[in-house]
C-alpha cells in the first residue's frame, strides 16, 4: 500500500530557477510529485493545470510578492483551502507576521534544511487531510441524527452571538453580516471552538497550526489569538471570550451549538 504522506503534489513558487530545481528535485527524490512557477501568472496558469495539496511560496518575489499571491489565493473559493507554506527571510519576523496574517499556513526560514521543509510540507498536508475528514464526519454524523437526507446543509456552529459558517469559512454577527477568516483564523477559531471551554496550551495551539511545538520567540499564536480577539471582543483589550491563563494557555469561552 502506497504510504498517504508520499502522494502529495507540491507546486513550488520562486522567482530563482536553481532554488526551484534543487529544491523540486529534493520533493521527487521523496516520492512527492512537483509543479513550478516563477511568479504571480506562472502561480495562477500552474493552478489551472492541476490543483496542489500544499503550495509553497516564497516570500521576496518582484512585481507581485508572496504577501500579494498569499491573499489572492485566499480571496478565490477555488484556492482557498489549499495549505500554504511561505518561505521567508529568517531575520525577518515581520515577514513572518504578514504571511500569517494574510493566510499562510506556516513558514519556513531562508536558509533552511531541506528536510524541514519536506517535514512541514507533510504536516500541513496531514492536518488539512484530517481537518476534512473530521467536517465530513461531523456533518454525516449530524445528518444522521437529526434524519436530514442532504448532510450538507449542516454547515454552522454557533456560539454567544456568533456563528461560523464551516462551509464559506465565514464568520458571522448578530446582525447577520458576515465577517471574513483567513484561512489560518478559521482553523485556529475551529479549533478552539471544538475544545471550547477547556485550557489549550501554546504548545498545543502551535501543533495543530503548525505541527510542532512553540519556540521561545514564536508569536504567531499570540498573533491568532490578538487577530480574533479583535474580530470577537467587545474590547479586545480586556477580551471575555478568549481568555489568557498566565502560564497555562488561552481558554474560549463559549456554549456552542451544531445546527442545520
Amino acid at each position: 500500500m502506497q504510504d498517504p504522506m508520499t502522494d502529495i503534489h507540491v507546486l513550488v513558487v520562486d522567482d530563482d530557477d536553481a532554488i526551484r530545481d534543487l529544491l523540486c528535485e529534493f520533493l521527487q527524490d521523496n516520492q512527492l510529485s512537483t509543479q513550478q512557477a516563477a511568479n504571480h501568472t506562472e502561480l495562477w496558469q500552474a493552478l489551472q493545470q492541476r490543483s496542489p495539496d500544499v503550495i509553497v511560496l516564497d516570500i521576496n518575489m518582484p512585481q507581485r510578492n508572496g504577501i500579494d499571491c498569499c491573499r489572492d489565493l485566499r480571496a478565490d473559493p477555488q484556492t482557498r483551502l489549499i495549505p500554504i507554506i511561505m518561505l521567508t527571510a529568517r531575520s525577518s519576523s515581520l515577514d513572518t507576521i504578514m504571511g500569517l496574517e494574510t493566510g499562510a499556513d506556516d513558514y519556513v526560514g531562508k536558509p533552511f534544511e531541506p528536510l524541514e521543509l519536506l517535514s512541514r510540507i507533510r504536516s500541513v498536508v496531514r492536518r488539512a487531510r484530517m481537518h476534512a475528514a473530521q467536517d465530513s464526519a461531523l456533518v454525516e454524523m449530524r445528518a444522521t441524527l437529526d434524519g436530514l437526507p442532504e448532510p450538507s446543509h449542516l454547515r454552522l456552529i454557533r456560539f454567544n452571538q456568533w456563528t461560523l459558517d464551516l462551509h464559506n469559512r465565514t464568520l458571522i454577527d448578530a446582525q447577520n453580516a458576515c465577517i471574513a477568516l483567513s484561512n489560518a483564523e478559521f482553523k485556529f477559531l475551529r479549533f478552539m471552538l471544538l475544545h471550547a471551554n477547556r485550557t489549550l496550551s501554546r504548545d498545543q495551539l502551535m501543533e495543530e497550526m503548525h505541527g510542532r511545538e512553540a519556540g521561545p520567540f514564536d508569536r504567531s499564536i499570540d498573533l491568532q489569538v490578538s487577530r480574533l480577539r479583535q474580530k470577537l471582543e467587545n474590547d479586545p483589550k480586556h477580551p471575555s471570550m478568549i481568555k489568557t491563563l498566565r502560564n497555562e494557555g488561552y481558554l474560549l469561552t463559549a456554549d456552542v451549538v451544531y445546527v442545520k
